[in-house]
């Protein structure tokens, strides 16, 4: 079977994986150069932990499965299974915690409460005042700038992969896409991963698809001169994810309240070491557009305040700074939306921050649901 695959970022390139895995022939057609979008402008997170209960957080622990495999097979991945650590520094934190922790799914998250000194022993760059800290031994991280081209790199050894970048598809239908160089490309099935971008093409077809686009600001230090062995998250995550949602979290939102930007802003502090040292930080998160063109400085300050009170030290000089935009199913209930909008032709979008993490079971379930 040739399989016809539209967008470079990482849902589009583990369709691909998936397919030339199961013996089949791809051609993957991409607009720019290279993934632009929110494929590349992310932590590079495979997050299990806060995930909420039911198909998310089963397509997040089946991704972190295919993850650990893929990255054995493609080191330039930068696969580590580092976890995280969720730094607790009030009572009413502390509480979200021990509630998460006392439900029956825990244990499948890997998640543990950690003392101040074992959460220490665990990450000696931990250097800040804490109560303690919620260890999720599941999360793992990739170097989300290389992952797309690492990946291809592996797939166009097998022979049966085909990349073609700077090709932006006009129209697609039951066994071909035109590109706008005019090119015509035929196969068996046609597979639309296009991210954020659900005007065009993904309008023409589709019309407008149950999905939300979401706008985030982060940032990246020089390289830092010692290991930070796990993710870390302080305590406005426990505000974002859906695990850890309850009557612990409903006092935490009433009794301490978001400082002003972290409010309007909706925001929370991840910290992400790269290969290479530096600290991916963030982020933000916007929902009404049209979105502003330029990013603002004020949620860059209050993170770099949250992240040094939490690490306990000052950050190395930050190197750059970025916006970028995702898709959100607007039904949080789902992982992604995936639709046959013509015969044979599949858009599958919309998997929000859940991109990195779930991907790989993404497009595994793709493949499982054409039949490929």
């Amino acid at each position: 079977m040739r399989v016809l695959i539209v967008g470079g970022g990482v849902l589009g390139t583990m369709h691909a994986w998936q397919a030339v895995e199961r013996g089949h022939e791809v051609v993957h057609l991409e607009r720019e150069p290279e993934a632009r979008g929110a494929s590349v402008r992310n932590f590079g997170l495979v997050w299990v932990g806060g995930r909420a209960a039911g198909a998310e957080l089963d397509a997040a622990l089946r991704a972190r499965e295919l993850w650990e495999r893929i990255g054995a097979r493609v080191p330039a991945l930068g696969f580590r299974p580092n976890g995280s650590l969720t730094v607790l520094r009030t009572p009413l934190e502390l509480a979200v915690a021990e509630e998460t922790l006392a439900r029956p799914d825990a244990g499948e998250r890997g998640l543990r409460l950690l003392d101040p000194a074992e959460a220490r022993a665990v990450n000696p760059a931990l250097r800040g005042d804490l109560l303690g800290a919620l260890w999720c031994a599941r999360d793992a991280a990739v170097e989300p700038r290389t992952a797309q081209p690492a990946l291809r790199a592996a797939l166009e050894a097998t022979g049966r992969y085909t990349f073609l970048p700077g090709h932006e598809v006009r129209s697609a239908g039951q066994g071909v896409v035109r590109d706008d160089r005019g090119v015509e490309h035929r196969g068996d099935v046609v597979v639309l991963c296009t991210g954020a971008a659900l005007g065009g093409l993904v309008r023409e077809i589709a019309g407008d698809v149950p999905v939300r686009r979401v706008r985030l600001q982060m940032m990246q230090t020089e390289p830092l001169d010692e290991p930070l062995t796990t993710s870390v998250a302080d305590g406005d995550s426990l505000r974002y994810y859906p695990a850890y949602r309850g009557a612990a979290l409903d006092a935490l939102n009433d009794d301490q309240p978001q400082p002003a930007t972290a409010r309007d802003h909706a925001m929370q502090l991840l910290v992400v070491q790269r290969l290479d040292g530096g600290l991916t930080i963030g982020d933000t998160h916007e929902y009404d557009e049209p979105f502003p063109f330029d990013t603002q400085d004020a949620p860059y300050d209050h993170l770099a305040q949250v992240a040094e009170s939490v690490l306990g030290w000052p950050l190395p000089r930050i190197a750059r700074r970025w916006a970028g935009v995702y898709a959100q199913c607007a039904d949080k209930s789902r992982v992604v939306h995936r639709d046959q909008v013509e015969p044979g032709v599949w858009l599958v979008t919309g998997p929000g921050g859940r991109g990195m993490t779930c991907s790989p079971a993404i497009g595994f379930d793709t493949a499982e649901e054409i039949g490929l």
